[in-house]
C-alpha cells in the first residue's frame, strides 16, 4: 500500500475539512524512520504538528513541517550508545537453534525494552513544565508508536483519540488490543520461526507461546503499568489503554507477514517508506521479455 492512502487514512481522523492539531511521540530507531515521512507530509499539508523527544536519543530529531519539543532525560548520548551497544551484543550472541533458547532470547529482549521504556516514561510525565504546555495545546489527536508505550500513556492522560502506527510489538500487544483473531494453530507466534503450514509439535510450541504471551507483556510493562496507574489516578495497564485506540496503521503487508483477520480499524500500510518506482527503460524489458521466454 503506498504512503498516499496511509496518509489519507490517518488524515480522515485528523483533518475534517481544516487543519488540525496533531502531538506525536515517537519511537527511536526504525521506527522514527518509519513514521518520519508520515508525519512531515501531515505537516506540509497545513495541520499543526508538535513532536514531542527526549533531548538524549539514537535517531530522533527534528523533522520538516512540525514543531520539536524535548524533555532531558537521566543519560548522556554516550550511555546510551554504550548500552544500546552492550544490549544489542548481548541479544546478538543468543542461541536461537532450538525453542528453549529462543525464549530465553525473547525474556532478554523483554528485559532491554522494559529498561529502556521505564526511564523515558519517568522522565517525561515528570516533568511538569512540559505536560503542562501539552495539556494547553488542545490538540485534535496524538499519533504514536506503542513499541514505547509512552505515547499510550499521554494519549489516555489527555484524553486524546489515538492513531498507532507500529510494526508488531514485542508480545503481541497489538493482537490483543486490537482484538484481532489470531488461533495458534494456524497462526504462527512471532519469534518462533515457524510456517503457517505446522507440524503437531509446531503447533503445540505455537500454543504453548499464545499462553505465555500474557505473562510476557505483564513483565514487560510492570513497570510502567505502575506509572501508568499513579498518573491517570486509577488501576490500568498498558494493553487495556491500548484497547481505546481510534486507528490502528501497521507498517507491515501479508507478502511479509501470514495472512490471518483484521479488525475494521486496523490497516496495512506495509510499503509506504518505498518511493514510487520509475518506469523501466525499453532495454531492461526487453532483457526481462527473454529471460522469461528462456525460463
Amino acid at each position: 500500500m503506498t504512503l498516499h492512502l496511509g496518509l489519507v487514512l490517518s488524515l480522515c481522523l485528523v483533518v475534517s475539512c481544516r487543519a488540525g492539531k496533531l502531538l506525536v511521540i515517537p519511537a527511536d530507531g526504525s521506527h522514527w524512520t518509519g513514521m518520519k515521512p508520515l508525519v512531515e507530509e501531515l505537516g506540509r499539508r497545513g495541520n499543526q504538528v508538535v513532536v514531542v523527544i527526549p533531548e538524549v536519543s539514537g535517531s530522533l530529531g527534528p523533522s520538516e513541517h512540525t514543531i520539536t519539543l524535548t524533555y532531558p532525560v537521566p543519560y548522556t548520548r554516550t550511555q546510551l550508545q554504550t548500552i544500546q551497544r552492550a544490549n544489542l551484543d548481548t541479544i546478538m550472541a543468543s542461541d536461537t537453534s532450538n525453542d528453549i533458547s529462543r525464549m530465553w532470547s525473547y525474556y532478554q529482549t523483554l528485559t532491554v525494552l522494559r529498561n529502556y521504556t521505564r526511564n523515558n516514561c519517568d522522565s517525561l510525565l515528570s516533568n511538569q513544565d512540559m505536560m503542562q504546555t501539552l495539556r494547553e495545546q488542545a490538540f485534535d489527536a496524538i499519533l504514536t508508536d506503542p513499541f514505547e508505550p509512552l505515547g499510550v500513556i499521554v494519549g489516555a492522560l489527555l484524553s486524546l483519540p489515538a492513531i498507532y502506527i507500529q510494526n508488531g510489538l514485542p508480545c503481541g500487544t497489538d493482537l490483543e488490543a486490537s482484538q484481532c483473531p489470531s488461533p495458534p494453530s494456524y497462526t504462527p507466534g512471532r519469534f518462533t520461526h515457524f510456517t503457517d503450514h505446522m507440524t503437531l509439535r509446531q503447533r503445540s510450541v505455537n500454543f504453548l507461546w499464545a499462553l505465555l504471551r500474557p505473562l510476557a507483556c505483564r513483565y514487560l510493562y510492570s513497570d510502567v503499568n505502575v506509572i501508568a496507574s499513579e498518573i491517570l489516578g486509577r488501576e490500568t495497564t498498558i494493553p487495556e489503554l491500548m484497547k481505546k485506540a481510534s486507528l490502528w496503521l501497521e507498517r507491515n503487508d501479508f507478502t511479509f507477514e501470514f495472512p490471518r483477520p483484521l479488525m475494521p480499524n486496523l490497516v496495512m500500510i506495509g510499503g509506504m517508506n518505498f518511493e514510487e518506482p520509475n518506469e523501466l527503460p525499453e532495454v531492461a524489458i526487453m532483457l526481462l521479455l527473454i529471460t522469461v521466454l528462456h525460463l
